[in-house]
């Protein structure tokens, strides 16, 4: 592979090498990705194989055994995920430029591939998307430039506290991308971040009373007790937003 991809020294460290004895198996794969890949698994490495970006050799008995520029693919295709959003399509482009010796297309360092948000039929979240965690992290440059706002915009939506970056980072996850764009788009009505107060103001209120109410399940003693407090917030929290969202149009109805 060219130097694009194999660059630095894939074991991280100066314990000895396993590729000095030849061919690799997964595990070995596994350790030398761990230290600058931590949620690197070998569901994931297999996942990655599926999806045509390495080719492992595989033994009579149907082990696979990975090169040096296999190790080389995977750090390649992890950074690509990792640092700049890129899906899988994208990623066998780059790859199959390399492989032809050209240089791989530039990369967007701003715009990043979004998730899209997970709605209900009728609109209104479910609670499964209540439980759904995406690793989505964007700067703050990337967040405004995919929410199509302004600095500004993003300085007073953090003011008044509609905003924030994830804990213990500097970076933005789905729901400040989802908050910022809506924001936006109540702009163009009119709506400025300091009259969305009020949002914030009853969502904190929501998230009260669902605390109170599962309190109890969260404090019992037995094993699964976090797993059925965690399934109610999320229930209980999709049922609230549907009669929240309900009422207010039941309300516009007969104003």
């Amino acid at each position: 592979m060219p130097s694009a991809i194999s660059g630095g020294d894939p074991a991280g460290g100066s314990r000895s090498d396993p590729r000095s004895s030849g061919r690799l198996n997964i595990g070995q794969v596994l350790d030398l990705l761990r230290a600058d890949f931590p949620t690197i698994t070998i569901p994931k490495i297999r996942f990655l194989e599926s999806e045509g970006h390495i080719k492992p050799e595989r033994t009579p008995s149907g082990y696979r055994k990975f090169s040096e520029d296999d190790v080389a693919r995977l750090r390649y295709v992890l950074t690509m995920q990792r640092d700049h959003y890129l899906p899988h399509k994208v990623i066998r482009e780059h790859l199959d430029a390399i492989d032809r010796g050209l240089e791989p297309p530039p990369i967007d360092p701003v715009v990043p591939t979004v998730p899209t948000v997970a709605l209900a039929s009728d609109g209104t979240p479910s609670a499964e998307s209540f439980a759904r965690r995406d690793q989505l992290r964007l700067s703050r440059r990337e967040l405004v430039k995919v929410a199509e706002i302004d600095e500004a915009m993003l300085d007073e939506l953090e003011q008044f506290g509609l905003v924030a970056p994830r804990t213990g980072t500097h970076h933005y996850d789905t729901d400040a991308l989802v908050i910022a764009r809506t924001a936006r788009e109540l702009a163009a009505f009119g709506l400025e971040p300091r009259h969305l107060r009020a949002f914030r103001a009853a969502a904190d209120r929501e998230v009260g009373m669902v605390q109170q109410v599962v309190a109890p399940i969260r404090g019992g003693r037995d094993a699964g007790a976090r797993d059925r407090a965690d399934a109610a917030v999320n229930e209980i929290a999709a049922l609230s937003v549907r009669l929240h969202a309900t009422l207010v149009k039941a309300g516009l109805k007969r104003s």
